[in-house]
Formats: structure tokens, C-alpha cells, sequence
């Protein structure tokens, strides 16, 4: 069940995407309250850049919700917060696509196949962690309705995505943060120090840009 605040966007019997999220490993983090200080932060952030139709919000402890219109926007609102907190910390998500049932108007309070999909796929999420091949991956989508994109599809691209981002070193994640904050190559590799044949060498080398194509891609899914 999800509590969130009252919203004309989601109404009763709405399909929609609905995305949990949690920060890995936040037990160990030397500064528990910074660490959610900054979580806060990118929250806001990314829904000025990809907005939700319930805005992420903080449901207790690591937790955060947020509903979104597609699944691909919600994919994307996960892209972008991973992004925020790396290398610092990291995240992992549960989407579901499904029906939406309002039981509380008064108090906002949400519940339905939407939101247990969302969660069957975080549990998938953690699951894949214990698992060597697969301990880069941190985001899993799940279907209860017909209407919703193949899941088996969007998370054959997840996997490989979530792969190559959690491949990355610090430098690299800095340049995927400027590239895809849309800053030149060029603006980069002055911030950076390097050269701008230095960015291309490594975007190609850990693949920058097939991250960047994949997330575009990933974005217009319906």
C-alpha cells in the first residue's frame, strides 16, 4: 500500500507506472543524514526534468515512491537518480505498470496491481544483486496489464544497461552526467581537465554513448 499526497492526476482506476526506490547499502554510510539530505535533493531535481504524476517522495527510512504516466518515463526518472548519487550512493528500483485503485482521497492513500508489481520487481531487483553475473543490476519492471510494454523486453535492455552504468569509474560517471545534462564534449573535457579526443576515447571505450542511446530509447517506451 502507498501513502502519497492527494493529486488530480491520478484518480481512481488510473493505469500508470508506479516506481519504488531504495538506496543500497545506506546502513554502512558514514553520514546517514547527508546521504538523505542529498536523496532529498535529487528527488527534486529529477522531477523538474522528468515529471511524475505523484512526485517522488520519501515513504519511511531508504524509501521512495512516485507514479509516472509510462513506463519509459519512469525508467528514465530511475536513469536520472541513479546518476544524481553515484558514485556516492547507490539505488535500486522496482517498476510496475498497472491499475492504480485510490482507497483514501482525503489522505492521498493508493493501492492496487500497479504498486505490487512495483514491488514484486524491487524484490527481483535484490534478488539479481546476489547473483554474480547479475550483481550490476539495479532496476526491474513488471506488467499486470495487457496494456503495459513486454517485460521480458524492457528488462533484457535494463540488464545490459545497468551493466555498463555500474561498470563505470568516477571520471566516466561524470562524463554520462555532463552528456546527458546535454553539455558538449568539449565543455567536458575543460571541466575535466583532458582533452575533448580524451571524452570520445572514453565514451566510446565504456560505452557512454550506447548508455545514452539505450536511455533515449528506454524513455519512449510506452
Amino acid at each position: 500500500m502507498s501513502e502519497m499526497k492527494p493529486s488530480a492526476s491520478v484518480s481512481v482506476d488510473d493505469v500508470c507506472a508506479a516506481l519504488i526506490g531504495d538506496l543500497v547499502d545506506s546502513r554502512k554510510a558514514p553520514d546517514r543524514l547527508h546521504l538523505h539530505r542529498d536523496l532529498v535533493a535529487a528527488l527534486a531535481r529529477v522531477q523538474s526534468v522528468e515529471a511524475a504524476l505523484e512526485a517522488p517522495q520519501i515513504m519511511g527510512g531508504d524509501e521512495f515512491q512516485a507514479s509516472y504516466a509510462t513506463v519509459g518515463a519512469a525508467l528514465h526518472a530511475a536513469f536520472l537518480l541513479r546518476l544524481e548519487l553515484l558514485p556516492v550512493a547507490e539505488l535500486r528500483f522496482g517498476i510496475g505498470w498497472g491499475r492504480v485503485t485510490m482507497l483514501d482521497p482525503e489522505r492521498g492513500v493508493h493501492d492496487g496491481p500497479a504498486w505490487w508489481s512495483a514491488r514484486a520487481a524491487i524484490d527481483q531487483s535484490k534478488h539479481l544483486e546476489t547473483q554474480a553475473p547479475l550483481r550490476l543490476v539495479r532496476t526491474s519492471y513488471r506488467s499486470d496489464d495487457e496494456s503495459g510494454p513486454s517485460p521480458e523486453a524492457v528488462n533484457a535492455a535494463l540488464t545490459c544497461r545497468d551493466h555498463l552504468l555500474g561498470s563505470l569509474d568516477e571520471r566516466s560517471l561524470r562524463i554520462l552526467g555532463g552528456l546527458v545534462s546535454g553539455r558538449s564534449k568539449v565543455d567536458i573535457a575543460a571541466s575535466e581537465g583532458i582533452s575533448p579526443s580524451a571524452v570520445s576515447q572514453r565514451s566510446v571505450r565504456d560505452g557512454l554513448d550506447v548508455i545514452l542511446t539505450a536511455s533515449a530509447d528506454l524513455r519512449l517506451v510506452r
